[in-house]
């Protein structure tokens, strides 16, 4: 079982050989390290989607040997991300990467009948901290992707999150469902929707995990909060996964824990056949290797598994 994001490394190095990962447009610098690095570990072989010359150019400028990878040179943006989720799709590939597109422009990729990787259920951004103040490894979900999630999407989402972490060994996950009060209020719906999500999680309608919502923050991650509260939790004070009411909380709180709390993170996109690595321009070098790590992880484990 995970316990810090160092031992992604460790999980990695058990597995028998690199994971495929594909850069759809490649031609960005930010992108390039974050793979290279990845590369030169053994841990990832990839596939390069993209303008070619410019692909060249960046990697020159930026001192990244391609080490003979394999480049598929295609300069229009959308051809270049219908190419790359194609070869996820027919198994050529086994983890796609966002590089130079937009968000919105891969994951119309991702969304495709034809071609793409859905399997039926909601797509969600998952992010996993380490953070110094917190005695254990900490999930989030979701802070990139659902903007308002109704009750039903908040099932997906704690369901993609759920089954994610059993893949990493962290099984039945405590659940908070984050809200600004640990009382119900009709005024505020991330209340009732916890309040009714914690009633389906004790029917087993949402299984493998033990919720308990509506949570403040600090009752969530602090025994000590949840003490002064009055709070009886088993999950208050030893969170293993937070649940946002909605991306604009999400958000924030990434931000607050990437910046402010001195954290390690990795984050991958949830939902699709495979894991989709989308991270943001402002997101250390860390976070992206770290990223990366993580899909390709969870990649080797599930194969292993089966």
């Amino acid at each position: 079982m995970l316990t810090r994001i160092s031992d992604l490394e460790k999980m990695l190095k058990r597995q028998a050989g690199p994971v495929r990962l594909v850069l759809a447009v490649a031609q960005d610098s930010y992108a390039l390290d974050a793979v290279s690095k990845a590369s030169l570990k053994g841990f990832i072989e990839p596939v390069l989607v993209g303008d070619q010359s410019l692909i060249k150019k960046l990697a020159l400028e930026a001192e990244i040997s391609l080490n003979n990878w394999k480049i598929i040179d295609e300069p229009d943006i959308l051809k270049a991300v219908e190419i790359a989720v194609r070869l996820v799709h027919e198994g050529s590939a086994d983890v796609l990467m966002k590089g130079g597109c937009s968000t919105a422009q891969l994951l119309k990729g991702v969304l495709n009948r034809e071609w793409g990787l859905r399997k039926g259920a909601l797509l969600s951004h998952f992010a996993l901290f380490e953070i110094p103040a917190y005695h254990k490894l900490l999930a989030i979900t979701d802070v990139a992707i659902n903007i308002a999630p109704t009750l039903e999407d908040k099932v997906s989402i704690i369901n993609n999150a759920v089954e994610f972490l059993g893949r990493l060994g962290i099984t039945f996950p405590k659940v908070a469902l984050i809200a600004a009060v640990e009382t119900v209020n009709e005024q505020m719906s991330a209340t009732v929707d916890a309040a009714k999500l914690t009633m389906m999680n004790r029917e087993s309608i949402i299984r493998d995990c033990l919720i308990e919502g509506p949570l403040a923050f600090d009752t969530a991650i602090s025994k000590e909060s949840a003490d002064h509260k009055n709070l009886i939790s088993e999950v208050a004070g030893n969170s293993d996964l937070l649940v946002m009411p909605d991306i604009e909380a999400g958000n924030v709180l990434y931000k607050a824990l990437a910046y402010f709390a001195d954290s390690k993170v990795a984050s991958v996109i949830l939902g699709a056949s495979a894991p989709v690595v989308l991270t943001s321009r402002s997101d250390s070098e860390e976070a992206k290797l770290n990223s990366i790590l993580l899909a390709a992880a969870v990649v080797g484990n599930n194969q292993e598994t089966h």
